[in-house]
């Protein structure tokens, strides 16, 4: 198995830190390949625009979608994007890990998906999307963490229900592109939480990814 962990967290002793190094440990310690985008140590650029393409297709009028079809068919993509682009299709598992900053993936993460998950590369230009996606035969999955406890995050409360304001992510982007989507893997109120319930976490989530090929994807 190869993974991929895509890790959005600019502190490098956050548990969400410790469980993008937990998941790491896993796959290499029981055999699997694994690489890690760590994207603030990468310094990666969120910005999508005119910069992601060697050469523009259109030099009269920019159009973002367009020019990463043509990006796409010419090769034209530089060498930063292409070096994600061919991680992704490199990995058989994908990881977004990251902690839930206004109900969402950091702003460097949702970079990284403006600028890899490119038309022509993932959907679109004869590709189709969710379940005639392009990624039918990846697994992918969130692991995040969160500031508020878990009863906070359910249905008639008032954050809401943890599915609900992550359906944008896991159905808008992972399914999207036809991976399956497994349920997530949450932390609650991690800056809150003992050293003690931390180890327990870290203990359930090593569970959680010995068990991926027995558990049940969100879209069928």
């Amino acid at each position: 198995m190869k993974a991929l962990i895509v890790h959005a967290h600019p502190e490098e002793k956050s548990f969400c830190s410790a469980l993008k190094n937990e998941a790491d440990e896993f796959f290499s310690s029981n055999g699997n390949e694994v690489m890690v985008s760590d994207l603030y140590k990468m310094g990666f650029n969120p910005v999508g625009g005119k910069d992601d393409f060697k050469e523009a297709g259109n030099t009269e009028y920019f159009k973002y979608q367009l020019e990463q079809v043509n990006a796409f068919t010419k090769d034209l993509f530089t060498d930063d994007i292409k070096s994600e682009m061919e991680k992704l299709l490199w990995a058989d598992v994908v990881i977004f890990n990251f902690p839930l900053w206004w109900f969402s993936i950091p702003a460097i993460m949702k970079g990284w998906v403006d600028r890899v998950f490119a038309m022509g590369f993932c959907y679109g230009a004869g590709k189709g999307v969710y379940e005639k996606g392009t990624y039918r035969e990846k697994i992918s999955f969130l692991c995040l963490t969160t500031g508020g406890p878990e009863q906070s995050y359910q249905e008639g409360v008032f954050n809401g229900d943890i599915n609900k304001i992550l359906f944008h992510i896991n159905h808008g982007m992972l399914h999207f592109v036809g991976m399956k989507v497994l349920p997530q893997f949450v932390c609650y109120g991690a800056a809150r939480i003992t050293e003690e319930e931390r180890k327990s976490k870290l203990e359930e989530y090593r569970t959680y990814l010995s068990n991926l090929d027995k558990i049940k994807p969100i879209y069928e």
